[in-house]
């Protein structure tokens, strides 16, 4: 059973709330030891909510599921993890995590966390059927997850970090509607039925103004004077080029209908994951190589 409530809990997706520790990362934090082990937490703790988001994704969603080719094999779906037992370990981990994160972490912290799973509570219910609406409710659990992060280490999520992430979950998202209206055929709308809604034209453009968007925000932050100031170094923007690189393979795995998720396949691509660990070297280097006292904020 344990063996199921972990493959339901997504442990893959846990990737994503590498978001929390980005203001830490970007802070110029890492070097200070009680500050990188509420970093750590803060990470933890949203991995065990998420973890209760999913859960509860799935237990509302189980009959569609079982309609898909590919999501019909997830535990609670197959019917290797009753929805029972499913309901017992998304308040486990969902009601848990608050609670350490309200120990640990402070009221900004959980209020942040709680956000998160309200948000998700209505995506799972209403806003994944409300066209747009759906992807934009993906990019505000992106940026609840940077705020909640800034939080836990009393730093300031920098507007650039906060325009930046909008973006590129929006872009995320756009590109996972994509995939999947391209790859359900005529099933799709019954596999999300906010897919009637979209056209494929529609998404091709909000993926295009995402995506460059993205770019031109980063761009703009690498070489805003006070980036350079704080850093002190003019050296960012030479970063700019990996997330060029990422943007457009992850594109490339929106156009293959044939694979799984685009935003599940990234994960498993050498090119893409090759490309983020370059890009997480270079900004570490550039950072934290700059020989500079470490101011107490962001900017």
């Amino acid at each position: 059973m344990l063996k199921a409530v972990l493959s339901a809990a997504r442990p893959k997706q846990w990737v994503k709330n590498l978001f929390v520790a980005a203001p830490l990362i970007f802070a110029k934090r890492l070097s200070d030891g009680p500050i990188l082990r509420r970093g750590f937490a803060a990470v933890a703790i949203f991995c065990a909510i998420s973890s209760a988001v999913y859960l509860w994704n799935d237990i509302v969603d189980v009959e569609k599921d079982r309609a898909h080719p590919r999501k019909r094999h997830r535990a609670i779906a197959s019917g290797k993890l009753s929805i029972r037992v499913a309901s017992v370990w998304a308040g486990i981990l969902g009601i848990g995590g608050l609670g350490l994160g309200l120990m640990w972490l402070g009221p900004g912290f959980a209020w942040s966390a709680l956000g998160y799973l309200i948000l998700n509570v209505a995506y799972s219910l209403w806003l994944k059927r409300v066209v747009y609406l759906d992807v934009l409710s993906i990019s505000s659990g992106f940026l609840l997850r940077v705020l909640a992060g800034a939080l836990a280490v009393d730093v300031h999520a920098s507007p650039y970090l906060l325009v930046c992430t909008a973006l590129l979950s929006c872009y995320l998202g756009f590109g996972k509607r994509a995939h999947e209206l391209a790859s359900g055929g005529e099933r799709a709308v019954s596999q999300r039925a906010v897919l009637q809604y979209y056209t494929s034209s529609a998404l091709k453009l909000a993926l295009a103004l995402t995506g460059i968007s993205t770019i031109l925000a980063y761009a703009l932050y690498t070489e805003a004077e006070h980036t350079r100031t704080f850093f002190h170094t003019d050296k960012m923007i030479f970063t700019a080029p990996f997330a060029i690189v990422g943007l457009w393979r992850f594109y490339r795995l929106v156009n293959q209908p044939d694979s799984d998720s685009p935003t599940e396949a990234m994960l498993t691509d050498s090119i893409f994951v090759l490309n983020l660990i370059a890009w997480a070297i270079a900004v570490t280097l550039i950072i934290y190589l700059s020989g500079v006292t470490v101011p107490p904020h962001p900017v």
